[in-house]
């Protein structure tokens, strides 16, 4: 009897737990439904009561015309550049320092690593206005180098916690054994740790580009000209600069700027779990 109590017990539990799972799921992921529902809508479509839900026939050509008529190819582009450059010195920035904590016993270790963590949790909200302050006395603004700077800034804490772990899980006897062969420890760091961290790395830049994608206030701060606006920017700059974007452009806008996380994450997910995971077990 208490064994049949128990396992109906945990079968509850686990209910409920799946059950949980369920409703925080839709709700993270019914806005997503929505707003792809909506970039499918005829505009009479848009203010039907009750709502249209699934909208038939699907209105595609409503990205067509964002593509073709409006400034989001540019904006992606932009948002691309930006990436790029943030995720490749943030790389080399954060290997060099995890490098440095993970194999370095040195002064003020632990403290280094404390403020590390500290500049992790400060909201990019909280230091925007000083950083147009700053920049604007420099005469700064207004440039991709200013907003790639900042995103490195923003994104070089976690990415270099998150390497150090990764360094912690490969033994430190695999740099004695090379030292001893006559292997400079930048030959240990670029010759054996780099190709055994090859899986983190790749992860760190998926995760550092994913957070320097979604950056608007500093964008929204820093840049003034239509130009160069990321595509967090321009999908706001979009309402303001046609009186053809209805709701519906809007939201077809806002599809194609989401895609490629989305597509990244859903191709990418089981390296970036597995990548996680080996971390958080070996470490």
């Amino acid at each position: 009897m208490m064994l049949g109590s128990k396992a109906r017990a945990e079968r509850l539990t686990r209910a409920g737990l799946y059950a949980a799972y369920a409703v925080i799921t839709a709700f993270f992921l019914f806005p997503i439904f929505w707003v792809v529902s909506m970039s499918l809508k005829t505009v009479p479509q848009l203010f039907a009561t009750p709502p249209v839900w699934f909208p038939w026939p699907p209105q595609f050509g409503n990205y067509a015309y964002v593509l073709t008529s409006t400034s989001i190819g540019r904006y992606l582009l932009n948002s691309a550049f930006i990436v790029l450059m943030t995720v490749i010195l943030t790389l080399i920035i954060a290997t060099l320092a995890a490098y440095g904590f993970s194999r370095f016993s040195f002064r003020y270790k632990r403290p280094s690593l404390l403020a590390v963590l500290v500049f992790q949790m400060v909201s990019p909200v909280v230091i925007a206005i000083p950083l147009y302050r700053f920049f604007a006395a420099l005469g700064l603004l207004n440039s991709y180098a200013t907003v790639i700077l900042v995103y490195v800034a923003i994104v070089l804490p976690f990415t270099t916690w998150f390497l150090k772990g990764y360094f912690d899980t490969i033994p430190h006897e695999m740099d004695e054994a090379a030292i001893v062969d006559g292997a400079s420890r930048w030959q240990v760091l670029t010759r054996i740790l780099l190709p055994v961290c090859a899986p983190g790395i790749a992860t760190a830049a998926i995760l550092a580009a994913v957070l320097s994608w979604s950056q608007f206030v500093v964008p929204f701060i820093l840049l003034d000209s239509r130009e160069l606006y990321p595509i967090s920017v321009g999908l706001v700059d979009l309402k303001n600069t046609s009186d053809a974007i209805t709701l519906h452009y809007l939201s077809a806008a806002s599809v194609i700027a989401i895609a490629p996380v989305i597509a990244v994450f859903v191709l990418l997910q089981r390296y970036i779990v597995n990548a996680l995971t080996a971390g958080a077990i070996k470490g």
